[in-house]
């Protein structure tokens, strides 16, 4: 799965998401995620990490085996 993919997909779920995807292992399997967004906010990481995972849903496993995942929301 290709990591402007990855990035698209999140973004559609999570529209005032920054997404930075970096492929951890240039085999277009293993990424890593930083999504930052300001609806994040009040939310326990948890929370941001499973919306995270659902806006990828079946992906995750097939298409996509690994994500290192890190979710925060903007400073001011």
């Amino acid at each position: 799965m290709a990591a402007d993919d990855i990035a698209d997909l999140i973004r559609a779920a999570i529209p005032d998401a920054e997404v930075e995807i970096t492929d951890l292992a240039g085999d277009g399997d293993h990424y890593a995620a930083r999504v930052t967004a300001a609806s994040f906010a009040g939310m326990p990481r948890i929370k941001q990490q499973r919306a995270v995972y659902a806006a990828l849903g079946h992906r995750m496993g097939g298409e996509l085996h690994a994500l290192q995942l890190t979710t925060a929301v903007p400073k001011d």
